[in-house]
């Protein structure tokens, strides 16, 4: 029996080795996952600016699906439109398209497609998207100053981001 015992005590040892061994190398492998993480955590941390101020102006949920397209060389155009109650932005396309934000107010998009309208109205906090060369007249249907804010991508350098266009006839009484 005292063999056996023996036997026990060097297997024990052995086991405390081995069990001292996976403890150090699982701390060894612990530090150096702490050490990859802070490293690689310091060049991408966030700077804040300098000197510079921002805010915004405008902000709408995009009520439109679609994209505009922007070639290189040409202007990106930020207007302010104030309509007053009952005035219209008069038929019209933009040459790059054009994404408007309402930030007050309330207006109704008349756009002509083929041979009918489509009329969509739109209030403070949402967006709308023109794409390039569509026609359509904008009409403040409520009753204060619509603020309209809008992003005019694809101008040709010193061209206007509007171009007037005639009534197509789709919209009736419009």
């Amino acid at each position: 029996m005292t063999g056996t015992a023996g036997e026990f005590e060097q297997g024990s040892r052995e086991l405390q080795q081995l069990t001292r061994r996976r403890t150090r190398l699982g701390l060894i492998t612990l530090g150096f996952v702490g050490l990859f993480v802070a490293l690689n955590a310091v060049p991408g941390a966030a700077t804040p600016p300098i000197g510079q101020t921002s805010s915004i102006v405008a902000r709408g949920t995009d009520m439109n699906d679609g994209t505009l397209p922007i070639k290189e060389g040409l202007q990106v155009v930020v207007v302010k439109v104030n309509t007053p109650p009952g005035g219209s932005s008069g038929w019209h396309s933009h040459p790059g398209g054009g994404i408007g934000v309402i930030q007050q107010g309330e207006a109704t998009l008349y756009v002509s497609v083929g041979n009918h309208c489509e009329a969509t109205r739109y209030v403070a906090g949402q967006s709308f998207i023109e794409r390039p060369g569509q026609v359509a007249d904008a009409v403040n249907t409520g009753s204060i100053t619509t603020i309209t804010y809008a992003v005019f991508p694809g101008v040709p350098v010193g061209d206007s981001p509007r171009i007037d266009q005639p009534d197509p006839g789709t919209c009736p009484g419009i």
